[in-house]
């Protein structure tokens, strides 16, 4: 890419990222492109899609979350590190306005999506919680994120911490606590 084309890209990811922070994943295109100082041209041209712009977004924060996956491997409790893992997707996606709903309505796109990634991520430590027995083997990890996006979008206004406890909440049951 150009240095211009580059600078132009980086200052739309900047201002879009502030954007979607405030009016979350719907935030103006138009308003998005006038912020970074580029045209509504400039903004399509990198960027044809909103998924696309959204994707850009977030993809730094998704690559740290994989990040955690692959750290939380090597924990001695498989279901404590998958739930640690999947309680920290849903805080992130409670506080980033407009993840949760991006990965849910995640089109199927060439494998480099923020969703596969996240699938990628916790597919091995979903596999070694039904290696311990800890979680049914027809559980796929896409449903679990479908379930921890699903609360995150649930308690926006009630915050990250609220998601935790309800990721807990489903990971555990609703049955009493077996001392």
């Amino acid at each position: 890419m150009r240095a211009d084309a580059q600078r132009n890209y980086e200052r739309i990811v900047s201002a879009a990222s502030e954007a979607i922070a405030w009016h979350g994943a719907e935030a103006s295109l138009e308003a998005i492109a006038r912020s970074a100082g580029v045209g509504s041209a400039t903004l399509h041209r990198h960027f044809p899609s909103r998924w696309s712009l959204l994707e850009a977004v977030f993809r730094d924060r998704v690559q740290a979350l994989c990040t955690r996956a692959e750290e939380l491997r090597a924990a001695p409790d498989a279901l404590e590190a998958l739930g640690s893992w999947l309680r920290e997707v849903a805080a992130y996606s409670t506080t980033t306005r407009g993840l949760a709903a991006s990965i849910l309505n995640a089109p199927p796109e060439d494998g480099t999506s923020c969703a596969t990634m996240l699938v990628a991520a916790g597919e091995p430590l979903r596999r070694r919680a039904v290696d311990q027995g800890s979680v049914r083997a027809d559980v796929a990890t896409a449903d679990l994120l479908t379930l921890a996006n699903a609360i995150s979008l649930a308690t926006q206004d009630a915050g990250a911490a609220e998601a935790e406890r309800l990721v807990t909440l489903a990971l555990e049951g609703v049955g009493p606590r077996s001392e």
